[in-house]
């Protein structure tokens, strides 16, 4: 993943460093208030010559249904089979922030997905939705490759609409095989599918690989700092020491404090933490639970230099 805090001036030495070390997809967030996503893509894709490159996500409440199908379909025409591209609710706060915040988020994002995956197909849209409102509206120039979109989600309904309504899930961090599991849980079909069984699983984690297994665990630890437990009661839901974790949360004055009261065990539950070995490990096991793409967030100082680490589990 590309670090969202990444200097625009550094956006495309990252990506030609992620594509050299032979990683197979570099997957970019869109947090308010730094870089817009569509821009950035297009900045990553130009610079490289054959890393895909996912955009995840957009929120569907920033943007108009039609301009944002719009603009994913220039992405996929001038970089045709590179993209992905994931739509979501965006963070509650930033959304409020922006006046973008919609009463019933999960039929805002069930209307805004059908509309742009429609258009995305070259077909006309007529939809005359609670928030999507189109009224006969067609590309010009649908692309020739149509790229998955998928649903950037966390919780049951969010996730139950996901499975019907995108061509995969982005599952945001920390990812668990048994949060997993559960996500994947009445989906049709499976990983490995195709057409309307496919449905594709995006896994983001915290990634530290390093021959010191304790000095991966304290850089992850620092990492999770900032996740709290409102934003991973889904997460911690089908995990042994969910409720412990969630207590820990409330019970500490900061993020900081939350951390560092981490047991080493959690952490390496919760984000890939350890050597090339444990760290490969892991991945398998998301493999094994349904996972199509592991996305590895960089931990530490320097993200270009972490790079260089995380390649030794390719």
């Amino acid at each position: 993943m590309l670090p969202p805090d990444t200097p625009a001036g550094n956006l495309r030495p990252f990506a030609q460093r992620v594509e050299h070390l032979g990683f197979e997809e570099l997957w970019i967030a869109e947090d308010c208030f730094l870089k817009g996503g569509i821009a950035q893509a297009c900045a990553v894709l130009s610079a490289t010559s054959h890393l895909q490159v996912g955009l995840g996500i957009i929120p569907a409440g920033a943007r108009n249904a039609a301009y944002a199908a719009m603009e994913i379909a220039t992405l996929a025409s001038l970089f045709p089979g590179r993209v992905a591209v994931g739509i979501g609710h965006g963070m509650i706060a930033w959304m409020r922030q922006v006046g973008a915040w919609p009463a019933s988020p999960i039929t805002l994002l069930g209307e805004y997905l059908g509309a742009v995956r429609t258009l995305l197909r070259g077909d006309t849209v007529a939809a005359h939705g609670r928030y999507v409102w189109l009224d006969g509206v067609r590309l010009d120039e649908p692309p020739a490759v149509i790229p998955d979109v998928l649903a950037g989600v966390r919780g049951p309904r969010s996730l139950a609409l996901a499975r019907g309504a995108a061509d995969g899930t982005i599952l945001a961090e920390p990812v668990t095989p048994e949060y997993l599991r559960l996500a994947r849980s009445g989906s049709s079909g499976g990983s490995g599918g195709s057409g309307a069984e496919r449905h594709r699983m995006v896994v983001y984690n915290v990634a530290v690989v390093d021959d010191d297994r304790g000095a991966a665990v304290e850089t992850a630890r620092l990492a999770l700092e900032r996740f709290g437990e409102p934003d991973w009661a889904a997460h911690l839901a089908p995990l042994d020491f969910g409720p412990e974790l969630a207590a820990l949360r409330r019970n500490c004055r900061s993020g900081r404090e939350f951390a560092m009261r981490l047991p080493a065990s959690w952490v390496e539950q919760l984000a890939l933490a350890g050597t090339p070995d444990k760290v490969s490990a892991r991945i398998g096991e998301l493999a094994q639970a349904g996972a199509d793409d592991v996305v590895l967030i960089p931990a530490g100082p320097d993200p270009v230099r972490a790079l260089d680490s995380l390649a030794r589990v390719l």
